[in-house]
């Protein structure tokens, strides 16, 4: 049964569906900027859902929240404002500039958005001109246990677990800590749905991983492919001086599309680390030019050769690797 489909079943078992009301909800994904221009976007739904009822109901209400189409958005930012309106699956998203003359200050900072009378808030991080590098990084079976290669045991991880019970890879949080400790801001690009955006944010928070900004799939049967080779394209122009360290796994496609991106833009790709997601043998032709590790003190160890983690971090997460 598609992963859609079994969508809909829960919402019919486990809930009825709400019609919607005059008051609407914000999905608002961290994000990623320059001190001359951060991007803002998110999604207007009708309303809120999620916070009653047993877990797997919580989450088919998520994932079959409707979209608001059309809605007035402000957003505010450092003291500069845009405004934009939500689209046909209620996305938006502004480019905001700072005054003449002036710049954001890099690190993170609060972006607030406004919709009707609701205002949520969301974090963005403004990359330094001397960043080293961009981490962009995989999340399902990369950082979390959702074992997608499995649909029984995907849709399992989806519906019966939460932010507070969803397995964390052990070792990654430490291993994204000494890169960032390095001065790397860090990014996911997944294939997890947008609508679960605000509970990929707590796991991160919870297990420990530094602040990153998400770019989350669309979901829909048209999107389940091709979702992440855009925004790849996207980082890359949009913040053309920065080398990027791409991080994902053997489970499904990511060696694939990292050689394919590396090669694309030649110089750009710092360095690709592929965690073994399966047990299976890797074929050496799928993980050609990157770094295979099961073990995330091998990566920091390779990492820290490399000068892309701090080398006094890595000996204190992982004494066995800087020992090497």
């Amino acid at each position: 049964m598609r992963f859609h489909r079994v969508v809909l079943l829960l919402v019919l078992l486990t809930t009825s569906v709400a019609t919607a009301n005059d008051t609407p909800a914000l999905l608002l994904p961290s994000g990623l900027g320059r001190p001359d221009v951060v991007w803002v976007s998110g999604r207007v739904l009708e309303e809120e859902h999620g916070k009653h009822g047993p877990r797997a109901a919580r989450t088919a209400r998520v994932l079959a929240a409707t979209n608001r189409v059309g809605a007035a958005v402000a957003v505010s930012f450092m003291g500069r404002t845009a405004q934009a309106v939500s689209g046909h699956d209620g996305e938006f998203e502004v480019a905001i500039r700072p005054a003449d003359g002036e710049t954001f200050p890099p690190g993170l900072h609060e972006v607030t958005v406004q919709v009707e009378q609701v205002t949520a808030t969301a974090r963005v991080q403004v990359l330094s001109p001397d960043a080293p590098f961009l981490v962009i990084s995989d999340f399902d079976d990369t950082v979390a246990v959702t074992n997608v290669t499995s649909t029984p045991d995907m849709l399992a991880s989806t519906f019966l677990e939460d932010a507070e019970t969803q397995p964390a890879v052990p070792g990654m949080a430490a291993f994204y800590g000494c890169l960032h400790e390095k001065g790397a801001p860090v990014a996911f690009v997944s294939g997890s749905p947008i609508q679960l955006a605000p509970r990929i944010a707590r796991f991160l928070e919870k297990n420990g991983f530094p602040p990153a900004a998400l770019f989350l799939r669309n979901l829909g049967r048209r999107t389940l492919h091709g979702y992440k080779e855009p925004v790849l394209e996207r980082l890359a122009e949009r913040f053309p001086d920065a080398k990027l360290v791409l991080v994902g796994d053997t489970g499904e496609r990511d060696p694939e599309i990292y050689a394919a991106f590396a090669a694309a833009h030649p110089g750009r790709v710092a360095r690709v680390f592929l965690r073994r997601a399966t047990r299976d043998p890797v074929p050496p032709a799928r993980w050609v030019g990157a770094f295979l590790f099961r073990d995330p003190a091998k990566a920091a160890g390779e990492a820290a050769a490399r000068g892309l983690a701090d080398e006094a971090c890595v000996a204190e997460a992982f004494p066995a690797a800087a020992a090497r």
